[in-house]
């Protein structure tokens, strides 16, 4: 389940950096959605690193994200698009993290 919300959480990412892109205009959103997005990819794919190092990894870039996104929601006051990619990455960290 771990890998498969990860790999939800890469597309919503990168399908928020292409709509950042198409709307606004800004290659900054696109560039940072498909590098964190790679990262990300490689923390995904069994057997590229260690299990433990990969579980790290992608908890330590979505938590970066999760400041990310609380700085521009405190910004803007918008909820779209850093308040939801806030609450997603939330819930994408639980999802992860806790134990059912």
């Amino acid at each position: 389940m771990q890998n498969t919300v990860l790999w939800i959480y890469i597309v919503l990412l990168v399908v928020g950096g292409l709509i950042g892109f198409l709307k606004a205009k800004s290659k900054v959103s696109l560039y940072m959605s498909c590098g964190f997005a790679a990262a990300l990819v490689l923390c995904a794919i069994p057997n590229f690193f260690d299990l433990s190092f990969r579980r790290g990894l992608a908890n330590g870039l979505m938590a970066a994200l999760l400041v990310v996104f609380a700085v521009r929601l405190a910004k803007t006051k918008k909820f779209m698009p850093a308040g939801m990619m806030l609450v997603v990455t939330i819930v994408a960290l639980a999802l992860r993290n806790l134990k059912f």
